[in-house]
């Protein structure tokens, strides 16, 4: 029979030396299986995750093109009665210099308006669009973290 030297330096025979390396075979093959699935649970889990915080990015951004959908028509009908009534008043003046007066102060009430309304518009785009990534941003780092965790194991 064939021996064989174990570490410590004493003799086996060779159906030891076999049982022992299925042994330590098996053994190494069900811990490293282990990691491996404990892995895939934590990758898959980082999916779900990312998903539902897609979702609710998703959500967020479409409640806020509402809005903004809103608030556009709301200022357009407000905007489009107020040239009427500027029209019907300004076609009512009796002077060149009436109707100038009129024209002017229904610029600037105008323009006034405008600028206020984009303001509006810019301030919900600039929050909606931080509350919608707002859910993503911790994605990244949950990702190296996935990654971190799985090799370290």
């Amino acid at each position: 029979m064939v021996n064989a030297k174990m570490k410590n330096g004493e003799k086996i025979n060779g159906t030891e030396a076999v049982e022992t390396a299925i042994k330590n075979g098996s053994e190494a093959f069900k811990m490293n299986f282990d990691k491996v699935t404990k892995g895939y649970d934590r990758v898959f889990g980082y999916g779900k995750e990312t998903m539902e915080a897609y979702v609710k990015a998703a959500n967020v951004a479409g409640k806020g093109v509402e809005t903004i959908n809103g608030e556009i028509y709301a200022y357009s009908k407000q905007s489009f009665e107020d040239s009427v009534s500027a029209a019907k008043a300004l076609f009512s003046t009796k002077s060149v210099h009436e109707a100038f007066e009129l024209q002017t102060d229904f610029v600037k009430s105008a323009f006034d308006a405008y600028v206020s309304e984009v303001t509006k518009l810019s301030e919900i785009a600039f929050s909606t669009a931080k509350e919608a990534i707002s859910p993503l941003q911790g994605q990244v780092q949950a990702w190296v973290d996935v990654v971190e965790t799985t090799r370290a194991a």
